[in-house]
């Protein structure tokens, strides 16, 4: 059986460390593409399907977090960021906006190619079947949802929300945060937007309205006992 060639893009302004990245990745099989900024990285994915990101945090210019506030505009695509400041404050920023794995530096890049591979099997897997939450089931690839079994008509931007809300389910998210990701890291928009979309989505939701929660003062969390999800099998 012949292996699917996957893209991958690496956002590095160290040239050595892109250089030992695509190393092994290209023992792995991957297809490499290099970027040494953000900018050079937001060209490339408007204009090509990457399978993953590989996106550091401290770069010139732009760093990574806004980079990929820009970078969640054109792609769903996994993106695993790599840092040297490990506080707990950037990796929360860093799964707020998007992230799906954070690797702290130095690293040993077979373990980063194991993470990887493990984010890469994750999307795929949830990007072929859906995922549920009790009565709620959503399919990203399709972009269908169900509540009790029943399809739900949601308009674009209330699914991109349910669908931001999920990927960052147990966390909590301000409303600046939730703006800046769904609406557009650029969108001048009153907060308010945040708010009047979520009780929409409450309403179209019905039984499972409750999977959105309200945190007084802060924002809005997707609650959901994370063990309890479970993948369909297609």
């Amino acid at each position: 059986m012949v292996n699917e060639i996957r893209k991958l893009l690496i956002v590095d302004d160290d040239l050595h460390l892109r250089a030992l990245v695509k190393t092994y990745a290209d023992i792995e099989g991957f297809n490499c593409t290099e970027a040494k900024n953000c900018g050079q990285a937001l060209q490339l994915v408007e204009n090509t399907d990457f399978d993953i990101i590989i996106l550091d945090v401290m770069m010139p210019g732009k760093d990574g977090f806004e980079g990929l506030a820009e970078i969640r505009q054109y792609t769903q695509a996994p993106v695993i960021m790599l840092s040297a400041r490990t506080e707990e404050y950037d990796k929360l920023l860093g799964f707020n906006l998007g992230a799906d794995d954070y690797v702290s530096k130095p690293f040993s890049p077979k373990e980063l190619m194991a993470r990887i591979r493990a984010v890469l099997k994750r999307s795929n897997t949830s990007n072929s079947s859906g995922v549920t939450f009790g009565n709620l089931h959503i399919n990203e690839k399709s972009h269908s949802v169900a509540v009790d079994s029943i399809p739900i008509v949601l308009t674009p931007k209330e699914f991109d929300l349910l669908i931001y809300l999920t990927k960052n389910h147990q966390i909590v998210l301000d409303r600046e945060t939730i703006l800046k990701n769904v609406w557009g890291y650029n969108y001048y928009g009153d907060t308010r937007t945040v708010d009047t979309h979520i009780k929409s989505l409450r309403d179209r939701l019905g039984s499972c309205r409750d999977l959105i929660t309200t945190v007084w003062g802060v924002g809005y969390k997707f609650e959901y006992i994370e063990e309890n999800i479970h993948k369909e099998i297609p």
